[in-house]
């Protein structure tokens, strides 16, 4: 009982740092009009607050182990809450990338604290199923929460988005406040923070993990960059007609997840993740194809990214539960890294995306095959990581 509620807390935590990436696009437009600025300056948004996420997340981690997860976490989303309040107040395009970097650094906690939750009380293929359900709140984060962002936009105004965000961050910690969580057994750290980190960081079993879900992360991002600009611009849909793709998307997201929750001990998380990453890569030169050859039809580039989030939603789970089972240090240090790495690896993602938006959909599926290609050889040197480590058990 006491893992279900820990479940549930990390799953809406996830949740409002997660809608924090999707709940303004539709808006863009609006933004930008509203501010005045560019378009395109507003879309580096999206780019600045995955930065904010990455930049502290270590630090979160280490702050986890040495104050525990409820103060971090609740610190985390205190901040969340503050920028989220003061965003429809930013009077130019500089104070509100500003604040939407403020916003990230409260997600990156809150985001963190999640994955730590779910590791606390979780491990193995057990481990990859809480995933799997986080899996799932992020995207109905990424999708439904694109939708319940139109519907506020179009009744009460962009600002109502960042208001309702900051009302979530505020009716979680009042939560919070009144849960107790699981006891944890306190890990003897090794040394400093950094020392830990960099151990980590060059095991190779942990990388090339943490590398697989890390890009398949990164097609998501570029098709919300780019996507806003290239569906309303090129092919004339409105703010709710691009709220509406939700839908699809998180049905395909919570698909996956739902393979993984069901088949991963049966079927092994190697088997599974590959079957993932196939799919990523398969959407995303569907894409690239439809984009070159039929570029006038929007449901050939719509349509095989949500191919691509079917994928990504069964490979993504199984590589942050591989990653944090083979690092050679126990505690939340492997998941506020595979975080970090994460979110570092989606802002560089989200900047070359928006150096890269226009109403032409190609360069979008040239990036997303890139991606998709390198997160295949990354799941194939998973498999050979592996293989190793048997052998070396069975000796």
């Amino acid at each position: 009982m006491k893992n279900t509620t820990t479940l549930i807390l990390a799953c809406s935590a996830a949740f409002l740092s997660q809608i924090g990436i999707s709940s303004y696009l539709p808006a863009v437009p609006a933004i930008a009009r509203a501010l005045p600025a560019a378009e395109d300056h507003v879309t580096l948004a999206l780019a600045i607050y995955l930065i904010g996420m990455a930049l502290p997340m270590l630090l979160w981690g280490s702050l986890g182990e040495r104050f525990g997860r409820k103060p971090v976490l609740l610190a985390a989303l205190a901040v969340y809450a503050l920028a989220c309040a003061a965003i429809p107040s930013a009077p130019n395009i500089e104070t509100f990338l500003s604040l939407r970097l403020a916003q990230g650094l409260g997600a990156g906690g809150v985001s963190v604290m999640a994955r730590v939750l779910v590791r606390d009380s979780f491990s193995g293929a057990l481990l990859a199923k809480g995933l799997s359900w986080l899996g799932m709140t992020f995207v109905i984060a990424l999708g439904i929460g694109q939708f319940m962002g139109s519907l506020l936009q179009v009744a009460y105004g962009w600002e109502a988005i960042f208001f309702g965000l900051a009302l979530g961050a505020v009716g979680l910690m009042g939560v919070l406040l009144r849960v107790e969580f699981p006891a944890r057994v306190k890990v003897a750290s090794p040394g400093p923070a950094w020392r830990i980190y960099t151990t980590i960081l060059r095991h190779p079993a942990f990388l090339h993990a943490a590398l697989t879900g890390g890009l398949g992360y990164g097609v998501i991002i570029a098709f919300n960059t780019c996507a806003p600009l290239i569906l309303q611009g090129r092919f004339e849909w409105s703010a709710a007609q691009y709220g509406w793709l939700g839908w699809p998307i998180s049905a395909a997201y919570l698909a996956g997840a739902l393979m993984v929750n069901r088949y991963v001990a049966r079927t092994g998380r190697l088997t599974m993740m590959s079957w993932g990453v196939a799919l990523v890569l398969a959407g995303t030169a569907a894409m690239l194809l439809g984009s070159v050859f039929a570029d006038r039809l929007a449901l050939l580039l719509w349509l095989p990214y949500c191919l691509a989030v079917f994928g990504q939603s069964m490979s993504y789970p199984i590589s942050l539960s591989l990653a944090n089972d083979e690092s050679p240090v126990s505690g939340s240090y492997a998941m506020a890294l595979s975080g970090f790495m994460h979110q570092m690896m989606a802002a560089l993602i989200g900047g070359v995306a928006s150096l890269l938006v226009s109403q032409q959909a190609w360069p979008l599926g040239v990036l997303c095959v890139v991606l998709a290609g390198g997160a295949w050889v990354c799941a194939a040197r998973c498999r050979a990581d592996q293989n190793a480590l048997r052998k070396i058990s069975s000796i």
